[in-house]
């Protein structure tokens, strides 16, 4: 008897188990059936014309983002354009402003800092009868200076050779607008200033 009880409590076991995945699966079965989209109609033509309105949305859609990003690009342009004409206008007015610093310095030093008597040419030390060497006026020094400074900042020296005549190197180096290589004395820079 106490076998029949216990295979008689093991089927019901088993029946109330079987009852519970039952409910479960009928539960999984109505919620597949309210998320699962009904066919709107097995008739071509329908689903057709309304995959063509579907496809015109869409269509519609995309021609106003293509015209915002159109409208975008041509205010862009417009302002490229714009900038670049004020950026060039500047840049006119930086060159005419060197210019007119560059020729007033000029005068200045001509003034200022003339060349040594002589025409402007150094005689060889010892009387040679060879060329003499046409020094340079302060503003072609400077000038080679900038040039250099400017063309290759990371090497600024300028080799000193004879037409740089020495009261000009002194007066640089003196009043610390240029500055000697610290291992070759025969080459120097521009000082670059800083505010």
């Amino acid at each position: 008897m106490f076998l029949e009880l216990e295979t008689l409590l093991q089927s019901d076991t088993k029946l109330a188990m079987l009852m519970l995945q039952w409910k479960a699966l009928t539960g999984d079965l109505e919620e597949w059936h309210e998320r699962s989209p009904e066919t709107i109609s097995p008739n071509p033509d329908v689903l057709f014309k309304l995959g063509k309105e579907e496809l015109q949305k869409i269509k519609n859609d995309l021609e106003k983002v293509l015209s915002v990003v159109c409208s975008k690009n041509k205010q862009l342009e417009e302002d490229l354009e714009r900038g670049l004409e004020e950026l060039q206008n500047k840049m006119l007015k930086l060159k005419t402003y060197k210019r007119e610093l560059l020729s007033a310095l000029g005068e200045f030093l001509d003034e200022h800092f003339p060349l040594p008597q002589g025409g402007g040419s150094a005689i060889k030390k010892n009387f040679s009868p060879g060329p003499a060497v046409e020094l340079l006026a302060l503003q072609d020094i400077l000038q080679i200076l900038i040039e250099k400074l400017m063309a290759t900042p990371h090497e600024p020296y300028v080799t000193i050779n004879e037409s740089f005549w020495p009261p000009y190197i002194e007066l640089l180096l003196r009043f610390g607008v240029a500055l000697r290589h610290p291992e070759d004395p025969n080459r120097m820079r521009l000082e670059a200033f800083h505010k």
